[in-house]
């Protein structure tokens, strides 16, 4: 079984990982982890004022800081995870990891960075629920 576990470095996120991490001894052995972080893209105004190299550095910057907690907490449990990153929108990104990756099930936060946080679900959890053509863990 293959586990897609999206994070953007929040803390539902983190719940996320933590979940997975607690819940590690019940699940297949066989279990693969993979680790991915959609960013969305810049405004067209803002990239082309900072630049392309800027740009680049934004976004690896960005995803180095959401993967870094997670796949750190996996490696201390002693779980190998692969970490996969993309520019675009987060729930596309996720979706399209999933296909990538044939995971069998996606784990997400229940909500992420964004300035909706006291809605019932994220709006990517949101998107991911209603697109994913694989079930979907959402942890709180």
């Amino acid at each position: 079984m293959k586990l897609l576990i999206a994070t953007d470095g929040s803390e539902h996120s983190r719940r996320a990982v933590d979940y997975v991490i607690a819940h590690w001894p019940v699940l297949d052995s066989q279990l693969n982890v993979v680790l991915c972080h959609g960013d969305p893209p810049l405004t067209p105004h803002v990239a082309n004022a900072l630049g392309r190299a800027e740009v680049e550095r934004y976004h690896a910057d960005n995803a180095a800081d959401a993967l870094r907690d997670a796949a750190t907490a996996f490696a201390a449990a002693g779980i190998a995870v692969e970490s996969r990153t993309a520019v675009g929108d987060p729930a596309d990104v996720v979706l399209q990891e999933q296909a990538a990756t044939q995971a069998d099930l996606v784990v997400m936060g229940s909500h992420g960075r964004g300035a909706w946080r006291n809605l019932l679900l994220g709006s990517v959890v949101t998107k991911v629920l209603a697109r994913s053509p694989v079930p979907v863990l959402v942890v709180r």
